[in-house]
């Protein structure tokens, strides 16, 4: 037991609630060993991985909000490219309309043209058959005038002279009374 006795302090007690000073030198030599060893290659290594999060984080913040900003011009553009694309859809469409108006009215216009020649030929055409008619009429009327007179007279009227005198008088009357019967339905 002696051994014992000896090994654990060589013959000192030692108190349990005071410090033993040799341990604590050594404990703050040890200390200070870690801790300078730590400030030297430890605390710059973290020190420099922290910068670099740091410089990727506020990058990454500055590239987000440079492509931000990069999307809100590109939105801007796109809206401002979407106004004028709707600007030239009514402009396009204001076009038409007035396009459209101007071909009803210059079809509106030929129509009325044509309208107004084809009645212009058409009274060409009546007049011109209601004055072949007369010359027909007349003539048949002179052959039939002639023919009359000769029988009411009782002599032959064939001399084409006298018979035209005749049947241009007969004819003048005609129209004479004609006028007179349209002045007076007036």
């Amino acid at each position: 037991m002696d051994y014992i006795v000896l090994a654990a302090g060589e013959g000192e007690t030692h108190s349990p609630v005071l410090p033993v000073w040799s341990e604590v030198i050594l404990a703050l030599i040890v200390f200070a060993i870690l801790f300078l060893l730590m400030r030297k290659f430890v605390v710059p290594a973290f020190e420099k991985t922290f910068a670099e999060r740091t410089a990727a984080i506020e990058g990454g913040l500055a590239a987000a909000e440079t492509k931000q900003a990069e999307a809100d011009a590109k939105l801007a553009e796109l809206e401002q490219q979407l106004g004028e694309a709707r600007h030239e859809a009514a402009r396009i469409r204001e076009e038409a309309r007035e396009q459209g108006a101007a071909i009803v009215a210059e079809m509106r216009e030929q129509a009325q043209t044509e309208s107004a020649r084809i009645v212009e030929h058409g009274r060409v055409q009546i007049e011109a058959e209601r004055q072949q008619a007369v010359a027909s009429l007349r003539a048949e009327v002179g052959t039939l005038a002639t023919s009359l007179a000769g029988r009411i007279v009782g002599e032959s009227l064939d001399d084409d002279a006298r018979s035209q005198r005749v049947v241009d008088r007969f004819l003048a009357d005609l129209e004479t009374i004609e006028s007179a019967q349209a002045e007076g339905q007036r």
